[in-house]
């Protein structure tokens, strides 16, 4: 990579949770806001500590640092001639200027730290102070489509779907001219194409081996990687979108070619697929630690319990590698999409599944604005401080070791003749070195049922039931905990309940 010189990895951390919690940051807009309350400018080298503090006192096991590579000038200038991109912009920062616009940090231009984010030296010392935090670094890698400006659309040009002037003449949206030379710009089967990006062939060869040599000076610098639209480059779904162009599929995929490879030179490192279009299973079979749980982000959004349970009945292994949200920077705010009513039951439901669980930055203080990825500044948002709260009593609850370590699994329910009001209930349980029930009603009107517990051994003794989101304790006997506990649950409402041995009397006068 250009003769750039690694840091060094830190000293190394503890094994990772089974089931982490990871914090997405948009690098370039949290550095700006920093800056903003520093008075002085700051980078990932310069980063006040009691902000990594606060990350880590928050309890989370890995922070993705969203787009750190080098922007393109080619990709901004392609989106401030974007009618579109503009009114994007004016409605997410009504007081945009020019020089917010400071790129996508999906049309990387290289993969080397972007200099006015710090470099590599800074994001050396901010990998540091995570680690000893015990926190991990997550960083992007793109493999279908990098900027125009990419070094490697002039230095190797066959790494690319090309094109032809005729091509370029006849669908000037889908090919470009670069260095004299016309490639086609990316895209996927289903939308144009991307005008600022330019797509690689991943049945190439080279373009494999470039990709491995790529990863490896990116884990040089972090613990995993999230792979952006990784399901773009499988044999079947390339093929599907470009054809003949490209010619026949290769005997291997992509991802275990590169997969394998990189873990040659970097083993644990972890790789996680943003995915859509059902291919979780498929990437997970191919490598992938963890997959985008978009099917449970659409059906908390639907507001349908019955949809919500199917999905959690899949098999364990499938749950393991999924990562649950309620927002990232591709969906809006979760404040927003949800509204008032459904925002804390969706994170409570998201966020006590099994899998990894990502939270979003800005989501805990109840931003309402989604950024488009192009800006480096955030609007002026004030925090909801009802929301915030919630969030703060939530992750302090998600704090225990169970929800990282423990074992998951869906809880029976069920209702009576005439009330199917039950159908709005979903259950699940955490064992571990505590025990936790979980039951939300994703519904606008209360909920009955009764919900069993896979615990026979809570049997002849009595137990304590404590939410301590919303400050509710109960004491119950442990054959109605296995046999059916009755809840009733207000609409759009939940228990998060932690199961202690309740004492008991020894009076037995």
């Amino acid at each position: 990579m250009n003769g750039m010189v690694v840091p060094e990895r830190p000293p190394g951390l503890t094994p990772p949770a089974a089931h982490p919690f990871i914090y997405e940051i948009n690098t370039w807009a949290w550095l700006e806001s920093i800056s903003g309350e520093e008075g002085r400018p700051i980078d990932l080298g310069s980063v006040p500590q009691r902000h990594w503090d606060e990350i880590a006192g928050r309890g989370f096991d890995s922070v993705w640092l969203m787009g750190v590579w080098r922007r393109s000038p080619a990709g901004i200038a392609i989106a401030l001639a974007n009618p579109s991109l503009r009114a994007d912009f004016q409605a997410a920062l009504p007081d945009w200027r020019e020089e917010d616009v400071v790129g996508s940090p999906y049309c990387v231009r290289d993969y080397v730290v972007d200099d006015r984010l710090g470099g590599p030296a800074g994001l050396s010392a901010a990998r540091a102070a995570l680690a000893v935090r015990g926190v991990r670094l997550i960083l992007d890698f793109v493999p279908n489509h990098v900027a125009p400006d990419h070094p490697w659309t002039t230095e190797a040009p066959g790494l690319f779907v090309a094109g032809t002037a005729a091509d370029r003449n006849l669908d000037p949206t889908s090919f470009v001219e670069v260095g004299g030379r016309v490639l086609a710009n990316g895209r996927d089967p289903y939308f144009p194409a991307w005008p600022d990006v330019v797509q690689l062939n991943a049945f190439d060869p080279a373009l494999r081996s470039a990709a491995v040599e790529t990863l490896r000076t990116i884990a040089d610098q972090c613990d995993g990687v999230r792979c952006d639209m990784a399901m773009l480059v499988m044999n079947d779904v390339f093929a599907r979108t470009w054809g003949a162009r490209v010619g026949p599929a290769p005997g291997t995929e992509y991802w275990p070619t590169v997969i394998t490879a990189v873990r040659e030179t970097h083993p644990g490192f972890v790789f996680l697929a943003e995915a859509y279009w059902d291919l979780e299973w498929s990437l997970m079979q191919q490598g992938f630690d963890y997959c985008y749980d978009k099917r449970l982000y659409d059906r908390l959004v639907s507001g349908s319990a019955e949809q919500v349970r199917l999905h959690l009945l899949a098999e364990p292994a499938y749950q393991n590698a999924l990562v649950r949200f309620v927002e990232n920077h591709d969906e809006p705010r979760a404040a927003a999409s949800f509204g008032a009513a459904r925002t804390k039951v969706a994170a409570v439901a998201a966020l006590t599944q099994t899998g990894a669980r990502l939270i979003h930055h800005g989501q805990l203080m109840g931003w309402r604005v989604r950024l488009p990825v192009f800006l480096g500044r955030f609007p002026a948002e004030p925090a909801d401080d009802q929301l915030a709260e919630f969030y703060r009593r939530l992750l302090a609850a998600l704090a225990d070791l169970t929800f990282r370590e423990g074992h998951w699994q869906l809880c029976e329910r069920s209702g009576w003749p005439g009330d199917n009001s039950s159908d709005n209930l979903v259950a699940w349980s955490w064992d571990g070195a505590t025990r936790w029930l979980i039951v939300v009603n994703l519904s606008d009107a209360p909920a009955t049922g009764r919900v069993s517990v896979p615990w026979p051994e809570l049997r002849g003794h009595r137990w304590q039931l404590t939410d301590p989101t919303r400050d509710m304790s109960f004491d119950r006997a442990g054959d109605d905990l296995v046999d059916g506990l009755f809840v009733r649950i207000d609409p759009w409402q939940w228990h998060l309940l932690r199961l202690d041995r309740a004492q008991e009397s020894t009076d037995h006068g």
